[in-house]
């Protein structure tokens, strides 16, 4: 770009307005509910997510955007083999008003789709699921999502998706009552030692992918999905936590199902994990 003296400060911030739009491009999600909910009706609703921030333009307008309802018949040849590699590390807890999450820190774990490596950044949950199968919804969804530190790839984050219907308890969710507990109606977070993402059991080596976005704003689109269609179970009582946690006078965190739009769908692929 040249530029003459006299409009330097102009061509400054024309370069400064590029670098920012690039740098939300992939923006991660919100942590504040205060700025958004799922309420039906609300202004901060989903219908409107779009409209609160011209950087969340993509939850009303995109044309790949997540969740979506996935259907058995589709699921064929995939990515090829999920290798993931797991570790203990310190973690830290989340209650970000919308929801509970865990920031895994250090290296926590790797996903490796055909030699690319995504590292394990977050895991969290929705109630009920965000996805559905043949028209089903779901008790829960968990997210854990990996992001690539490869500025060239075109979908620099997967997000491993995992559906739960009531049943016995579910393990992991078991190690974290207390403190999900003592966090109830609090947006805060605490370092809460050290777990290992090897405990986040999920199984099958059906899976469905695609190409989505965040399921919360700014919805950012390129994000790479993997849902596994083999069902875990999660107990009523832990149901009750995460939504009493996060909210006092709605029960759920799920955004609606999205126009599906001419996109692939496949699934079916080994999975390895890696201790």
């Amino acid at each position: 770009m040249n530029c003459q003296m006299g409009s330097l400060v102009l061509c400054l911030c024309l370069i400064f307005v590029i670098l920012l739009s690039h740098s939300t491009s992939m923006a991660p999600e919100v942590d504040d509910e205060r700025e958004f909910d799922y309420v039906e009706g609300s202004k901060k609703g989903p219908k409107h997510w779009g409209s609160i921030k011209k950087e969340w333009e993509a939850c009303n307008y995109g044309r790949l955007q997540s969740p979506i309802d996935l259907s058995i018949s589709e699921a064929g040849a995939a990515l090829g083999p999920l290798k993931l590699s797991y570790s203990p590390t310190n973690v830290i807890l989340k209650n970000r008003g919308h929801d509970i999450a865990i920031q895994w820190e250090e290296n926590a774990g790797t996903l490796d789709v055909n030699g690319i490596v995504y590292s394990l950044k977050q895991t969290h949950w929705h109630s009920p699921s965000e996805h559905t199968i043949d028209g089903k919804r779901y008790d829960m969804e968990l997210h854990q999502v990996y992001v690539s530190q490869d500025h060239n790839l075109e979908n620099k984050i997967i997000v491993i998706g995992v559906l739960y219907e009531l049943g016995y308890h579910d393990e992991f969710l078991s190690k974290l009552s207390n403190d999900i507990e003592s966090m109830k109606d609090k947006v805060e977070q605490r370092n809460i030692g050290q777990l290992s993402p090897a405990d986040v059991k999920f199984s099958g080596t059906q899976y469905f992918n695609y190409v989505g976005s965040l399921t919360v704003p700014p919805c950012t689109e390129g994000v790479l999905w993997v849902v596994f269609d083999s069902i875990m179970t999660v107990s009523t009582q832990q149901i009750n936590l995460l939504r009493e946690a996060v909210h006092d006078h709605y029960a759920m965190n799920a955004r609606p199902v999205q126009p599906r739009h001419p996109r692939h769908f496949n699934g079916s692929s080994p999975m390895e994990l890696i201790n």
